[in-house]
């Protein structure tokens, strides 16, 4: 109807204008929610049969998300803690203290990216948009730490005592990234670009049980009235070879 419209008020040069650009615009939306439909499929697949198989007529799954917050959280202590134990021992702890973080992140909204040897990666903001992600990341990284305590003074009765002094150090930082699958014998989902890279930057510049922001992710929590909850670090951390600005997260409160 609308097309019949437009193509009595305006010449044939103009309409051949108009309507291929309609109809990219339409194709470029089909493909977009497309790609957000496979991603979906993916990150929602229980087991690795759903998991989508790599084809050559298969355009690549991925997907920008322009507003998310990235956490990394790594083990403090754990390489020389590990060095003494049994491997059921180190596994012990691992599937403790994430299963644990998972539980929370399931609560929270937040998704589990990864673990990488004693790093945990979560994110907030995908694949469900939400404006808050910074927020709900900063409760997230706060139960994390509680959590930390709890996980190790427990197992300490039958890791070891020493197994109570690790301890956990976080980073946030917030941005775009680019998420997708990777696609191959075992298909994974993967975060890309500088939003990720200073955000692990942010942790391994921390401090043991301290939660460390980056400077996007301290401004979008002031917006969101909770500049309380910062404590502003002395001096910058280095990071992309310059000095950045990194806050601390001193109380975080539901």
């Amino acid at each position: 109807k609308s097309t019949a419209v437009v193509s009595g008020l305006f010449p044939k040069v103009v309409r051949d204008r108009i309507f291929p650009t309609e109809q990219r615009d339409r194709e470029d939306n089909g493909r977009a929610t497309n790609t957000k439909n496979r991603l979906q499929t993916f990150l929602s697949a229980k087991d690795d049969k759903a998991s989508p198989v790599q084809s050559s007529h298969d355009s690549p799954i991925a997907e920008l998300f322009a507003e998310t917050t990235v956490m990394f959280a790594d083990i403090a202590g754990f390489t020389a803690w590990c060095s003494v134990r049994e491997p059921t021992a180190v596994f012990s702890l691992l599937e403790a203290l994430y299963g644990s973080f998972d539980r929370i992140a399931h609560r929270r909204g937040v998704f589990k990216v990864e673990t990488i040897g004693d790093s945990y990666v979560a994110v907030a903001g995908l694949p469900d948009v939400r404006p808050d992600h910074a927020l709900v990341m900063a409760k997230f990284a706060r139960d994390c730490r509680s959590e930390m305590k709890l996980v190790t003074s427990r197992l300490g009765r039958v890791l070891g005592p020493d197994t109570a002094e690790l301890e956990i150090r976080i980073g946030l930082n917030s941005g775009p990234v680019t998420a997708g699958v990777l696609r191959g014998d075992r298909s994974r989902f993967q975060l890309f670009g500088d939003t990720v890279n200073t955000a692990a930057r942010m942790e391994s510049t921390g401090i043991v049980s301290k939660i460390q922001v980056s400077e996007n992710t301290a401004a979008l929590l002031k917006i969101a009235g909770k500049e309380h909850w910062l404590h502003k670090r002395e001096g910058k951390v280095a990071a992309k070879g310059k000095g950045m600005p990194a806050s601390q997260l001193q109380s975080c409160h539901n």
